[in-house]
């Protein structure tokens, strides 16, 4: 099925009488303000469209609060009356816990709502949980997001979407809101997901490269900031090169995004190549040097702290006098 794309349209002020009411104004209701989820939530908020989340964290909670938005008091208030209910869960699991356990979230959505989940989880896992939600009543978009904390603080993420048309005409004003590029890759759940997850084994795979080749260039006698300027300016650069090695060159590992993650959508990676019946000896190495980084106690870190695992190895230090 061909992709389409369009890109957002973003009014200068982007504030409540800016084009959030232009486009119809519908209530939004957010499950998961984490790194991601709350720049999601502060940029819908920021397009004049009405939001109420909920986390299990407290200090997410307040965040949203301090805002502007809307504190609901479970999972149920949050989909309470909501045209677009958003997960930014980190697990299927979760997303079906949030729908139908614990959660129980589709027993408070009013009818035609838009059940969109923003995560990163398995093709087969978001089929199977969006044929549920469709079975039951209500409309489904597979809509997962790229772009880390930086797009989602800024706007700009990258949405690869599935969905009907409904769910697209019903969710516009909140994708415009949050992204830079939307995809539409179709109708069937499951077909968003299956992008980003091919899409994670390019992030995943670079990343490790990324850390390899400074660790190497550390060992060699290279200097790592000569090298990270010469490499971005040439042939063998990527994003993950550009994004992240200055986590590494400046000691930085607070989380953007962490090792952890990357075990869990690299696991995703292979569980789809498996299922597919397709070979991914580089994903399979990629997610080890993840599982060794976890392991020595990384794994809540940024995840360019992958790097450590080879430092481990090397014996040495990509940035002298970093001993951590």
């Amino acid at each position: 099925m061909t992709a389409t794309a369009y890109r957002s349209k973003r009014c200068c002020a982007r504030s409540k009488t800016g084009w959030g009411n232009e486009m119809g104004q519908h209530a939004v209701g957010i499950v998961g303000l984490g790194s991601m989820g709350l720049g999601m939530a502060r940029n819908i908020l920021g397009a004049g469209i009405s939001l109420k989340g909920y986390d299990i964290f407290e200090g997410s909670r307040a965040a949203l609060a301090q805002s502007g938005g809307n504190v609901a008091e479970s999972v149920g208030a949050t989909a309470e009356g909501v045209d677009v209910f958003m997960l930014m869960v980190v697990t299927a699991a979760q997303a079906e816990d949030v729908i139908f356990g614990a959660g129980n979230a589709i027993a408070s959505l009013k009818p035609g709502a838009v059940v969109m989940l923003c995560s990163t989880v398995a093709p087969s896992e978001s089929k199977a949980l969006g044929e549920r939600v469709i079975a039951a009543g209500f409309e489904y978009l597979d809509a997962p997001v790229s772009g880390g904390k930086t797009g989602a603080d800024a706007g700009s993420l990258t949405l690869m979407c599935s969905g009907s048309d409904t769910a697209f005409e019903t969710a516009e004003a909140v994708l415009k809101a949050i992204s830079k590029v939307v995809h539409r890759l179709g109708k069937e759940p499951g077909l968003g997901a299956t992008y980003k997850v091919v899409h994670q084994l390019a992030a995943g795979v670079h990343l490790v490269v990324a850390a390899e080749l400074m660790a190497l260039g550390a060992r060699a006698g290279c200097d790592a900031h000569k090298l990270y300027e010469i490499v971005t300016q040439s042939a063998g650069s990527s994003w993950m090169m550009s994004d992240r090695v200055p986590h590494i060159l400046n000691n930085d590992y607070t989380p953007r995004s962490m090792v952890d993650i990357f075990i869990k959508d690299l696991g995703l990676v292979l569980q789809t190549g498996t299922e597919n019946g397709v070979p991914l000896p580089l994903s399979a190495v990629a997610h080890q040097m993840f599982l060794a980084a976890s392991g020595m106690g990384y794994g809540k870190l940024d995840d360019s702290a992958v790097v450590k695992a080879y430092e481990a190895l090397t014996g040495e230090p990509v940035v002298p006098g970093d001993a951590s």
